[in-house]
């Protein structure tokens, strides 16, 4: 196994209250497998991703408590200066907008070599040809012409892939890309999942995907995993998700994807809207939402619930009878 989290629970400390981020996430990450990490905004998916790296922003932000392990070794418990070893080189990030990601005033040239000059200690011409290299890996045509050119000098196509170059230029072991599809059009973005589809059969490095577009999961992760208030609600195979899907929450998100089958002229939505992570309600934070409700969901959140091979749900239509009616009384 290469990455294990269990229990991680991210907190943000206001003038208004104790923000929930992340409460009580658990999952586990093979090496070659890809993590569909799906669910509205504010959900917490990014927070996660953040905690994974300890970057999560103090004094305000905090890691209150869990475990996140990599290939063994516990990060929680890590000094800053050994994160650092680990950001970049075991564990990369890809932002949404590379734009913004990338700084403006260096060369791309400059950008991909950093990482490799700090993991690495390339110097000299062996810095040069590697960062080469990593650009020809990721489908930048003329890579050594590219070199010196700037990120607004690119498309947005060409700049999405540099930031894919930076954070496989160390060989991770883990790569968390956080919607890194979004200001891409179509045709771009089927490029760049096929591209990052083939980087990881070669390199064999787990992943971590972030996005709102089930259709992208769909093609791209072996599992999902299903985010609510701060909580994973659900998480199985890709097509146990899609084609039995447990808990309400995920079949409503299922619902409004757009079918050619379907003869109806709009497109379904998932009521209301999400809980804020300062005032959750008792017991089940999607209650108020559900079509499903029933009186315990209100007063108690259910515990887990296996309904089959790594298939897991916290709602209360798949817990035991037994503890359904201890729960009532």
């Amino acid at each position: 196994m290469l990455l294990e989290v269990k229990d991680l629970r991210v907190q943000f400390h206001t003038r208004r209250g104790v923000v929930k981020a992340v409460d009580g996430v658990s999952f586990s990450l093979d090496r070659g497998e890809t993590l569909g990490l799906v669910g509205e905004s504010g959900s917490g998916k990014s927070v996660s991703c953040m905690a994974l790296m300890r970057l999560v922003e103090a004094p305000a932000g905090r890691i209150v408590g869990g475990s996140v392990r990599l290939d063994g070794q516990e990060l929680l418990d890590l000094s800053e200066r050994e994160m650092r070893q680990i950001r970049g080189g075991q564990i990369s990030l890809i932002l949404q907008d590379p734009l913004s990601s990338l700084n403006p005033g260096y060369t791309v040239g400059n950008q991909v070599a950093e990482a490799i000059r700090i993991h690495q200690g390339l110097r000299g011409r062996a810095l040069r040809d590697s960062v080469v290299e990593i650009l020809s890996q990721v489908g930048i045509p003329q890579a050594e012409r590219r070199l010196k050119q700037y990120p607004h000098q690119m498309s947005g196509g060409m700049r999405q892939r540099v930031a894919g170059a930076i954070a496989l230029s160390c060989r991770p072991s883990l790569l968390i890309a956080d919607e890194p599809t979004t200001s891409l059009d179509a045709t771009v973005q089927a490029q760049y999942l096929r591209l990052l589809s083939e980087l990881q059969q070669e390199f064999r490095f787990g992943m971590i995907f972030v996005t709102h577009d089930l259709g992208i999961v769909a093609r791209l992760c072996d599992r999902v995993a299903v985010m609510y208030a701060g909580r994973i609600v659900e998480t199985g195979s890709t097509r146990q998700i899609f084609n039995e899907p447990a808990h309400p929450y995920a079949k409503a998100l299922l619902a409004t994807l757009p079918s050619v089958e379907s003869r109806k002229k709009r497109l379904l939505t998932v009521s209301g809207q999400p809980p804020l992570a300062i005032d959750l309600p008792p017991g089940c934070s999607f209650a108020p939402r559900c079509p499903e409700v029933m009186d315990i969901c209100r007063k108690e959140f259910p515990g887990e619930a296996t309904t089959g091979d790594r298939h897991r749900v916290l709602c209360w239509l798949h817990s035991p009878s037994e503890e359904m009616s201890l729960s009532a009384t």
